[in-house]
């Protein structure tokens, strides 16, 4: 299932801050794809540079090709960098479908906290897993996961529209990312089983994991959990949808 949009018949403000994460992920990207004509290793180079390499963590240092910041600086600009058009459109529209509620009841400032915070947890838990690893991970997937746990936590009722297959289905959004979270913990417990000695690409599942797990206790520590008596009353008219 594929979702494409949610209610939003409650949102106050214009999620700006939403907005301007998957701006600076799109210019960023087309960034990267501008290496690409300088040939594979310039991309490369960029990719080992700023997105974070578990390896580093282990040992505290920064590895070739090093960077003019702290190495550990790479657990923000990681989340801003993406592998493929598939991996940033796909995190893209997580990102809009769901960010934009969370935005809403969490503030814009504590929004940005919470997404920075969330992804950062999410990078430093496939550290954690794999240590020893050399290959750099990036991508917005931690930081994302934090904004559906969070939204699990603040609107499980809400309704999400979904594609499935080439139907158009509207589904709770507590199925929605239940499924979704699910799967995450599943192929994350089989990436444990993996013999990490042999360096493999793919999936960061247990950043994911991380991340979910980090945006719902963040969502309830932040206060986004809406008060008793101050709930409004769902609208009679059909919701908008985005």
């Amino acid at each position: 299932m594929i979702p494409i949009g949610d209610e939003n018949w409650d949102r106050q403000r214009w999620p700006i801050v939403t907005a301007l994460f998957i701006l600076a992920n799109v210019v960023l990207f087309l960034y990267e794809v501008s290496l690409q004509e300088l040939g594979p290793r310039a991309l490369q180079a960029f990719i080992a540079r700023w997105g974070v390499v578990p390896r580093e963590y282990g040992t505290l240092q920064d590895l070739p090709p090093q960077i003019d910041l702290p190495f550990w600086s790479t657990l923000v600009t990681s989340m801003f960098l993406h592998g493929g058009w598939g991996h940033l459109l796909g995190n893209m529209l997580y990102l809009w479908v769901f960010g934009d509620n969370v935005e809403d009841r969490l503030g814009r400032g504590r929004f940005i906290m919470f997404y920075v915070l969330t992804g950062i947890f999410a990078a430093l838990v496939q550290v954690a897993v794999n240590p020893a690893s050399t290959i750099p991970t990036v991508g917005a997937s931690g930081a994302i996961s934090g904004v559906l746990g969070a939204y699990l936590v603040l609107f499980p009722r809400k309704r999400v529209k979904v594609l499935f297959v080439w139907v158009i289905l509207e589904v709770p959004a507590v199925v929605v990312i239940g499924m979704w979270a699910l799967t995450q913990f599943v192929s994350g417990l089989g990436t444990l089983s993996v013999n990490h000695a042999q360096e493999t690409g793919g999936v960061a599942y247990m950043a994911h994991v991380g991340g979910f797990v980090a945006g719902v206790i963040g969502a309830v520590l932040l206060g986004g959990r809406p008060r008793k008596g101050q709930r409004r009353a769902r609208p009679t008219w059909e919701p908008h949808w985005h």
